[in-house]
């Protein structure tokens, strides 16, 4: 720029600072005749040529460099993926084009999003389920030529026998049940089992809001931990990443003890960032169990205005259920603090409390067989008359939607309710993308018009129940700690079918006819989304 401007002044050319005065080196340059100029731009401007290569060369290096190093890292990280990962071939292809197509961005989205470290939680399970022998009380366990089971049909013992080999976990026949399909009674529930707490009260929970709600039961809590109860609170990093320690801290003083499942912010535990605990548990006194679908916040209780109603499923038990809910919270808490769980107010004898046949089973990718997604895949396809299904988050996998579509094909009714809209609308359109493949079927789709649609249940033949957190998508059944209680119980299916039946007047019916003539920026959407199906 300089040599220009010299160049320039050889002409005859004046240059000016903004003032119009000339001063400095440059105005000693202007005011020289035109050889002496002449000379001055020889001396100054001579290195700039050389200069400029040198910056040229070393700009084009570190952009090669970059570049190399960039897909040398992408080189890195597809093996990896390639050689070190168990996956679906379909979620494996959708990282390595992440990786490929976004070097750095899809690189690093793998690192806290793709890896799945549960070496040391499989450890940790083997070693909290080994110290849980001998403490555990004598469950009220029956067999398959006991009743009610006795009375069921073959594929149901299938499924009984399929849950045992999945998690370990037996039916016991002493249980009394309830189904809750309304937030504000399940809230209730909740808070009417923490004040009638004498000794326990553990808590296990993905989303804890901070709002309204959340301090509610929170100073709930702390008033128990006063008394003397033994309060223990178990809550997911990421998803209740707003507690904070302004939050937490009046907890803590009140003697309650809190710990985080994978802390979010936590570096040691970076690589575990995809790994959450789904699960919603509360246990009063070993005694009185919670579980299902619902979060603790405002939102879960409808009082978004922007989400609106918000439709779940609970479930309150008594009897032997509890004991085993017990056991997932305390492997959990195990896991989280290494703190053993003990004595007879934990683990109390069980008390016969109803007749419902049930089993509590939990699953997470620290188990090898993939509990949820087989017990689902071997329920779907054991079914013989009827199939309902409701989801918050529809994204099948292969060989469930196969399921699906063979279950129908077979003569089967298959109904899923599904959202119509959500909190997250990616998902939605993903799950939109299976719809021709299901209606074609004969599988009947309803999308819930009402509000949100966070109910997780699965009802076969009217006399087998799944209840808990678990969805219908590959993050639920394959990455996430999920439970839920498997139920034999005719009473229970039928009132799981009335809330179907009533869920079914929100909604709206999708006809093949009608969704083949969707707009093609909406198929277009819902490919794209179907395209990130794997790694949802």
């Amino acid at each position: 720029m300089i040599g220009e401007l010299l160049q320039r002044n050889t002409l005859g050319e004046r240059c000016f600072d903004v003032g119009g005065n000339c001063d400095g080196a440059l105005g000693q340059i202007c005011a020289a005749t035109p050889a002496e100029a002449e000379r001055s731009v020889i001396t100054l401007g001579t290195p700039a040529p050389g200069l400029a290569r040198w910056s040229l060369v070393f700009h084009n290096w570190n952009a090669i460099l970059g570049l190399l190093f960039g897909y040398g890292l992408t080189l890195l990280l597809v093996r990896w993926v390639i050689l070190t990962r168990r996956r679906q071939p379909a979620s494996t292809v959708a990282w390595i084009l992440a990786i490929a197509l976004l070097p750095y961005v899809g690189g690093l989205l793998f690192l806290f999003f793709g890896i799945n470290r549960v070496e040391r939680r499989k450890k940790r399970r083997r070693e909290a389920r080994k110290s849980m022998h001998g403490r555990m009380p004598a469950l009220h366990t029956i067999t398959l030529e006991d009743p009610p089971l006795s009375e069921f049909p073959q594929q149901i013992h299938r499924m009984v026998r399929l849950a045992a080999r999945l998690d370990d976990t037996v039916v016991t026949g002493d249980n009394q049940i309830e189904v809750f399909n309304d937030t504000n009674i399940i809230l209730r529930r909740i808070e009417e089992a923490i004040l009638a707490a004498k000794h326990s009260i553990h808590l296990e929970y993905y989303i804890w809001q901070p709002d309204k709600t959340g301090l509610r039961l929170r100073d709930l809590l702390i008033q128990k931990a006063r008394e003397g109860v033994k309060v223990r609170f178990l809550y997911d990093g990421l998803g209740s990443i707003f507690l904070t320690r302004t939050f937490m801290k009046p907890l803590r003083e009140s003697g309650a003890q809190t710990a985080v499942f994978i802390p979010g912010r936590s570096l040691r535990e970076r690589w575990s960032f995809n790994l959450r605990s789904h699960r919603k548990i509360v246990v009063v006194d070993g005694k009185v169990g919670l579980t299902g679908g619902m979060n603790i916040g405002e939102e879960y209780l409808g009082r978004n205005r922007r989400l609106g109603y918000w439709r779940d499923t609970h479930l309150l038990m008594r009897g032997s259920s509890v004991s085993q809910l017990q056991q997932v919270f305390t492997e959990d808490w195990f896991y989280a603090t290494g703190e053993e769980i003990q004595g007879p107010h934990e683990f109390p004898p069980p008390v016969v409390a109803g007749s419902t046949a049930a089993q509590v089973m939990s699953g997470g990718p620290d188990g090898d067989l993939r509990e949820f997604h087989s017990l689902m895949f071997g329920a779907i396809n054991d079914a013989q008359r009827e199939v309902l299904l409701t989801t918050s988050y529809f994204v099948p996998t292969d060989a469930l939607l196969a399921a699906l579509c063979t279950a129908a094909a077979r003569g089967v009714r298959v109904q899923l309710i599904v959202p119509m809209k959500s909190d997250h609308r990616f998902v939605v359109l993903a799950g939109r993308s299976y719809y021709d493949q299901l209606l074609e079927a004969g599988v009947e789709i309803h999308e819930y018009k009402r509000g949100i649609m966070h109910s997780k249940t699965l009802v076969i033949d009217a006399c087998w129940s799944l209840v808990g957190s678990p969805n219908f998508d590959p993050r639920s059944l394959l990455l996430n700690f999920e439970v839920g209680v498997i139920m034999y119980d005719l009473e229970i299916a039928r009132v799981l079918r009335e809330h179907f039946e009533t869920d079914l007047g929100y909604c709206r019916t999708i006809h093949r006819h009608e969704f083949e003539r969707r707009p093609l920026r909406s198929v277009f959407a819902e490919n794209v989304c179907r395209l990130f199906s794997p790694v949802l």
